[in-house]
């Protein structure tokens, strides 16, 4: 089926409930913020595509700054893109290289179908945790790529440097599966259904099983985490923030931002704040300022 969705549509969608949520907040004439970038400048940047060992299709991903610079890597939510990060590519603070990829299902990246693993979809990642000579890398994660970015730490211990987990979904019990996503992962319905809104919605209805066999192994994280996460999210609720300091207990350090008033939204309408966490970060890595 072709992929009916342009990357500028899929943008504003970090997740299936957030795609719900847009169409009632499009209903009510409210906008759902995105990157700032122009369509040509999104457009010029080059995608590259890297052939993770163990995994039978490319990942397509984007680069810019310094390659000799401290590496940070963006993964983005449920359904989304790399060019959810265009904002951040495209102004690249001095000595970093930053590379945001199309995790697998999703953009220019393969399968076709969905691969709701946080396992595998953090194996998707070992072509920069694993490069020759490199240093390790910062994990930036949106929504889902959050615990996918745990689950990266926890599978790659070494190679990762810091983590910032950006309004994300780790905690299993806060996961509920509304009957519209069963109803849409019928056949009859989802074959009608855009690429990244259903493999979204194959992603997320097993993600409470997934997330609670990696809870125990959340101790094994002993980089330091920068939390992000809005008081406001109804759609992964600021709960996980505590579920994260309960769970993560050899992170060194963790670090909690709170964002009052914010919502899950937060690549996109809260920026500065990301950038700071992020500076933070490589400070705590590099040593510094």
């Amino acid at each position: 089926m072709v992929d009916a969705v342009t990357w500028r549509e899929r943008r504003f969608m970090p997740g299936l409930r957030a795609a719900l949520h847009v169409a009632v907040l499009a209903l009510s004439g409210c906008s759902i913020p995105g990157p700032s970038a122009d369509d040509a400048a999104i457009e010029a940047m080059p995608t590259q595509f890297a052939e993770p060992e163990g995994l039978s299709y490319p990942i397509a991903y984007v680069e810019a700054g310094d390659p000799e610079g401290q590496s940070v890597l963006f993964v983005h939510g449920t359904p989304g893109e790399k060019e959810a990060w265009a904002d951040y590519l495209l102004h690249v603070p001095e000595g970093l290289h930053y590379i945001a990829i199309d995790r697998p299902g999703f953009g220019e990246s393969g399968p076709e179908g969905a691969v709701p693993d946080l396992k595998e979809q953090a194996s998707a990642l070992s072509p920069w945790l694993m490069a020759k000579d490199g240093p390790p890398v910062i994990l930036v994660g949106h929504s889902l790529g959050g615990p996918i970015i745990a689950r990266a730490a926890i599978d790659y211990p070494g190679r990762v440097a810091a983590l910032v987990i950006v309004a994300g979904s780790l905690d299993p019990a806060l996961e509920e599966v509304m009957w519209v996503q069963y109803m849409g992962d019928w056949s009859v319905i989802s074959w009608a259904l855009p690429r990244p809104i259903r493999n979204a919605n194959r992603e997320l209805i097993p993600l409470e099983g997934d997330l609670a066999a990696m809870e125990p192994l959340l101790s094994e994280i002993t980089v330091p985490v920068i939390i992000v996460h809005g008081t406001e999210d109804d759609l992964v609720p600021y709960a996980n923030v505590s579920f994260m300091e309960k769970m993560m207990t050899s992170a060194s350090p963790m670090e909690v931002r709170t964002l009052t008033g914010q919502n899950h939204f937060l690549p996109w309408n809260a920026k500065s704040e990301i950038d700071a966490a992020i500076r933070e970060a490589v400070a705590r890595v590099t040593g510094q300022p």
